[in-house]
């Protein structure tokens, strides 16, 4: 279910459904294989929030950030959209899903029902909740969009400071590391991309009581288009076998390219 009523979250809900005590901003709900990471491949039903805390320049679901679009659900719709897809896996994505208290309340109901979830976070937020895997996508110095590389007509230059300045919060990080199954998902680049990964990494498994191995470290190639991940992918695959982390592809662009709902 695509959702386009035009909201800016920073600016209330005129344009769209009214928001709900228990409710979401829903930008999309749909099922699909999930595309990235140590899951991919599997069948797995998507609720996408909109709203989003940094501006990557290359976000690949750009109605949730830079134009953020979305209809308010409450807990029992969405729970029911849910339901009516044959899917045991529940991925909570965004924009930045954990920004919304009732993302919390989603995923006890979800986990009351036995479900998997997997959460998909940029890892600056926090949240004590039921998540099977918490898929956590630092971003890297290269994501800031600066005024040459922001989306074309996009506000850039009120967010690149503020996008610099928040993009990594090391608290929140650790504390994810530490109470969840994390997968660790960098946006490569090429290799000038790999010394910030290196130093971040090293930095986070000093800060924490817990033991993160290479093999929860995955790298991805940058690009929401195939003609995009054509460019990147290869490198990006040498990169990890150099490094010994793994490779994740991104399955839907390869499938689908940029279409929604994927």
């Amino acid at each position: 279910m695509p959702v386009s009523d035009s909201i800016d979250l920073e600016s209330g809900t005129e344009g769209g459904d009214e928001e709900t005590p228990d409710g979401l901003p829903i930008n999309e709900l749909f099922h699909s294989l999930q595309g990235e990471g140590t899951l991919a491949g599997v069948p797995s039903t998507f609720v996408r929030t909109s709203g989003c805390n940094l501006r990557c320049w290359f976000c690949d679901s750009y109605h949730t950030s830079w134009e953020p679009t979305h209809a308010w659900l409450g807990r029992e719709e969405i729970l029911a959209e849910i339901e009516a897809r044959d899917a045991d896996h529940v991925v909570l994505t965004g924009g930045e899903p954990l920004l919304h208290d009732e993302s919390v309340g989603l995923l006890e109901a979800l986990d009351e029902r036995g479900y998997h979830t997997t959460v998909e976070t940029n890892g600056t937020i926090y949240r004590d909740a039921p998540i099977d895997l918490a898929s956590i996508s630092p971003k890297l110095a290269s994501s800031t969009p600066t005024p040459e590389r922001a989306p074309e007509d996009a506000p850039a230059g009120e967010w690149e400071e503020r996008h610099e300045r928040d993009r990594i919060d090391m608290d929140a990080l650790v504390r994810l590391v530490e109470a969840y199954d994390v997968q660790l998902k960098f946006v490569v680049t090429d290799a000038d991309d790999m010394p910030e990964i290196l130093e971040l990494l090293g930095d986070l498994r000093d800060a924490t009581a817990v033991p993160i191995p290479d093999d929860d470290i995955l790298l991805m190639p940058e690009g929401a288009t195939r003609e995009r991940l054509a460019e990147t992918r290869t490198r990006v695959a040498d990169l990890a076998m150099e490094y010994g982390f793994r490779y994740t592809p991104r399955l839907h662009v390869a499938l689908w390219n940029d279409a929604p709902e994927t």
